[in-house]
């Protein structure tokens, strides 16, 4: 998974004046969890940009001014309710030999025969949430929609992996091809091409 790097310095002072003058600043109050005791730092906000932003799952390098180097992952992200701001972020520290919790996007893929006969494409599920380590997390999972027709669905276990394990029941419903008006005009078509096919041969003899 690829990585997003977020230079930092430790906070001294973890009270509401002092995070009240860091945002004032342009930098964001931010707690990194999971180690062994919390570490309170601060970052500029446009240095979230690329993780924030994004639909995209990063894992991220936080590295303070003294030194000292995390990785990690975004936990939860507080927004100003007016202006949008990012107020606050928590992330948690990650370990190469402990697994890891993280919503991972879905990419979906190809050209269903549903889709092409004027169904419509429902995306039940644009991210999964999947359990693994953190050098198994992948940028995104691939789901091809190229076998479903008309009221086909794509399970969860379709897209099962050796690598990371869903937290997801099985009959998890990824995506799936909805019937639609102009869908069933050429459902009846094909079914009268079908028919007239059987009936050729026939009628030759």
């Amino acid at each position: 998974m690829k990585s997003i790097t977020i230079n930092g310095s430790q906070r001294e002072s973890v009270g509401k004046k002092a995070t009240k003058a860091l945002r004032n600043a342009g930098q964001v109050p931010c707690v990194l969890y999971g180690g062994d005791k919390p570490v309170h730092f601060a970052a500029q906000e446009l240095d979230f940009s690329n993780l924030v932003y994004t639909p995209n799952a990063h894992t991220v390098v936080i590295t303070l001014e003294n030194g000292e180097t995390y990785n990690a992952i975004l936990q939860d992200i507080q927004f100003h309710p007016v202006t949008d701001r990012i107020l606050h972020i928590d992330f948690y520290q990650l370990f190469d030999d402990k697994e890891i919790t993280m919503d991972i996007p879905v990419s979906f893929v190809g050209n269903s025969r549903g889709v092409k006969n004027g169904g419509v494409l429902r995306k039940n599920k644009r991210s999964l949430r999947v359990k693994a380590l953190p050098a198994n997390l992948p940028d995104f999972i691939e789901a091809d929609i190229t076998p479903l027709k008309i009221g086909g669905k794509l399970y969860i276990t379709t897209l099962e992996n050796d690598a990371y394990k869903f937290m997801h029941p099985d009959n998890t419903v990824v995506c799936q091809v909805r019937r639609s008006r102009a869908s069933m005009n050429v459902e009846d078509e094909d079914d009268e091409d079908e028919t007239t096919d059987a009936e050729a041969p026939a009628a030759e003899a």
